[in-house]
C-alpha cells in the first residue's frame, strides 16, 4: 500500500501546451527576429516579478512591448492560445475518482486562474496552486511548503511531477516523490511504481469495472 494520498502536477507543459508556431507567426508578422518576445518576456528579474505577484500580468506584458518596442505584438503574444492535454485530464479524473486529491502548483501569474476556466480545470482538481499568490516560484521550498500546510499534507504523502528537471528541487528537499515529466505514459509507469493503481498498457482498473458496471442495464 502506498503512503502517497496526492499528486500535484505542474501546469505549463503537463496540462496545457502552448505551441511554438503561434509564437513565430506573431513575430513574423510583426517583423521581430525569432526568439525576441520570450528572450524578454522570460528573463529575470521581469519573470520573477510577474510570477510572485510584484507586478500584474498587464504590468508584465507592457513592459515586454516597451523593451521590444512593439506593444501591439506583446499584446498578440498575451492571448495566444493554449491547448489542454486530455490525456493528462483523464489521468486526473482517474486519480481523484480513485480518492486520491489532485492539485496544481505552476510559476504563474495574475491571468492563471481566468485561463484555467476556460477549460473547468477548477471542477476537475482540488487545488490549484499559483506562484503569484504563493509569493515564492519552484523550485524554492517554500512554494512547496505552502502547498503541504494547505493540503495538510507531508512532503512523503505527495508525488509531484513537473516537464521541468530542474523545478523538483524544493519537493525533493521535503521528501516529495517527483517525477520529471515527458509523456503521460511516462508519468502513468512512475505512479505505479509509487504505489498508485493507475490504468497502463490497457490495463482495467477497479475504476474502469465500475464505469463498465454502470453501462451495463
Amino acid at each position: 500500500m502506498t503512503d502517497i494520498r496526492a499528486v500535484l502536477f505542474d501546469l505549463d507543459g503537463v496540462i496545457r501546451h502552448f505551441h511554438p508556431e503561434h509564437v513565430e507567426a506573431i513575430e513574423h508578422a510583426h517583423d521581430l527576429a525569432s526568439g525576441t518576445i520570450e528572450a524578454v518576456a522570460f528573463a529575470a528579474p521581469l519573470i520573477d516579478e510577474v510570477t510572485t505577484g510584484r507586478i500584474t500580468r498587464a504590468e508584465w506584458l507592457r513592459v515586454v512591448g516597451d523593451r521590444i518596442g512593439n506593444p501591439a505584438a506583446a499584446e498578440a503574444w498575451g492571448r495566444q492560445p493554449f491547448t489542454p492535454d486530455a490525456e493528462v485530464l483523464d489521468l486526473v479524473d482517474e486519480l481523484r475518482a480513485a480518492g486520491c486529491t489532485t492539485a496544481v502548483l505552476t510559476n504563474g501569474t495574475d491571468g492563471v486562474p481566468a485561463e484555467v476556466a476556460t477549460f473547468g480545470l477548477h471542477d476537475r482538481v482540488d487545488a490549484v496552486f499559483s506562484s503569484h499568490e504563493i509569493g515564492f516560484t519552484k523550485p524554492d521550498v517554500r512554494a512547496f511548503r505552502h502547498v503541504l500546510d494547505a493540503l495538510d499534507l507531508d512532503g512523503p504523502e505527495v508525488f509531484f511531477t513537473d516537464d521541468s528537471e530542474r523545478k523538483l528541487g524544493g519537493a525533493i528537499e521535503l521528501g516529495m516523490p517527483v517525477h520529471h515529466f515527458t509523456g503521460v505514459d511516462g508519468l502513468r509507469a512512475a505512479l505505479r511504481s509509487s504505489g498508485i493503481d493507475v490504468r497502463i498498457d490497457g490495463d482495467r482498473t477497479a475504476l474502469d469495472q465500475a464505469l463498465a458496471t454502470k453501462l451495463v442495464p
